[in-house]
């Protein structure tokens, strides 16, 4: 078995381990899934035209044949503006190469530490993790959709990037285009707040209100629109009980009309919300902000009411930090763990109860991607610092604590390792 993983991995092995699994994965991308025929990027193109070249109202296009709509706030649609200006070719293939540049990044930030840390070949390390990235189905959906989803991650990621790097002047702009884009990312917001970050969460606001206000001088009848009605009528975006719907919403809806979901929602979102505060501030104090906003990302997803399968990109960085501490402890059963889970996340296995998901079965495995995400908001294994230093010191106003990098050593901000020295017993 090793002379195998040495001649697969070697100098003279990797590019032909390299070629074929690209070859591989896009055999099962081209083969296998679901093509979602770039519809969402379809909603969008076709609500920007009307509004542009016909005078059409942001919330009244409905995409040809269908019930469905535009659901962002007003800013989304001032983002998508340019679509006006090109085919429907072009507004698809930006689409594409928005996530492929959005997707490049995260993996640069999330993955590239670990492959530094374990020394292994940069390139092939990073043509294995793309592989594995693409095969992720929240990650395939997203691109066949035309979905914003991982230029969202990124942009609130890049915030993260900021507070690490210890650039935390210049954070929350980010969080608050992404929250001005799509509802969701707002959460982070809150994160700030309970870290302390006090300047970052006022930047996140007044960047997510400014923008916001823009569109509204825009267009005041959209933005009326969307915060007065669009917002808080859920069947826009579908039903709440389709399988899709990947969060505590979603699970209390497929429960069934009797199950007393409208009071049942509420105290799930408002446990989830208690154990993620304390989880979060306590990464945060033990000195991985990273891991705070993995956390954050994950309550997101749950205490959303619509968390649709694509939404699910947020999940990323939480899996990402679980295989890192199974690889930094070199924990045999950790590692299973991330594979088994991996494998689950590229099934598809949710859409098995398409077309009925009442039952205990149905409990159980049409709402396996809440159970995983639950599972990651609650059991994420902390990320220490090998015992080299004593945790960071507690945030506050203004001030930023970096992130953890996942490797045994310091990083400059250049990226060039520096040498640790033990401070000597009192």
């Amino acid at each position: 078995m090793r002379r195998w993983r040495a001649a697969l991995t070697g100098p003279v092995g990797r590019p032909v381990t390299a070629g074929c699994l690209v070859v591989a994965s896009a055999v099962f991308l081209v083969t296998v899934p679901l093509f979602r025929g770039f519809f969402d990027v379809g909603v969008y193109y076709g609500t920007v035209g009307d509004w542009v070249h016909h005078g059409g109202r942001i919330y009244d296009y409905l995409s040809p044949g269908t019930t469905y709509g535009f659901t962002y706030p007003p800013f989304a649609a001032v983002v998508m503006l340019p679509m006006a200006l090109v085919s429907w070719p072009a507004a698809v293939a930006v689409s594409i190469a928005l996530s492929v540049v959005a997707s490049a990044l995260l993996l640069h930030w999330l993955v590239g530490p670990v492959i530094r840390r374990e020394g292994w070949c940069r390139w092939f390390a990073f043509v294995v993790a793309g592989c594995l990235f693409a095969l992720f189905e929240p990650v395939r959906d997203t691109f066949s959709f035309g979905q914003v989803n991982l230029l969202l991650v990124a942009l609130v990621f890049a915030d993260a990037r900021l507070l690490a790097t210890g650039r935390g002047r210049y954070a929350g702009i980010g969080i608050g285009l992404a929250s001005a884009i799509k509802l969701t990312p707002a959460l982070f917001i809150g994160y700030l707040l309970i870290t302390g970050r006090r300047r970052q969460a006022a930047t996140a606001t007044a960047t997510a209100a400014a923008v916001s206000l823009l569109a509204a001088l825009l267009d005041p009848g959209a933005s009326r629109t969307f915060w007065t009605e669009a917002l808080w009528d859920t069947d826009r975006v579908g039903s709440l009980s389709y399988v899709s719907n990947q969060s505590l919403q979603g699970v209390v809806a497929r429960l069934g009309p009797d199950s007393g979901g409208h009071a049942l929602w509420p105290v799930c979102v408002l446990v989830v919300l208690a154990v993620w505060a304390y989880r979060a501030r306590a990464a945060v104090r033990g000195g991985d902000d990273a891991a705070g906003f993995a956390l954050t990302a994950l309550a997101a997803c749950l205490v959303s009411p619509v968390t649709w399968v694509h939404h699910l990109v947020w999940v990323i960085p939480a899996f990402v930090m679980l295989g890192d501490t199974a690889l930094r402890r070199r924990h045999r059963g950790l590692l299973a763990l991330c594979a088994a889970v991996y494998v689950i996340l590229c099934s598809s296995v949710v859409w098995l109860w398409r077309w009925d998901s009442t039952g205990l079965g149905a409990f159980l495995g049409a709402n396996t991607y809440v159970w995983i995400t639950l599972g990651l908001l609650l059991a994420l294994p902390p990320r220490t610092r090998d015992g080299l230093d004593g945790p960071g010191p507690a945030p506050g106003p203004g001030r930023s604590v970096p992130a953890v990098r996942p490797d045994l050593g310091k990083w400059s901000h250049a990226g060039h390792r520096t040498h640790r020295t033990r401070r000597p017993t009192p």
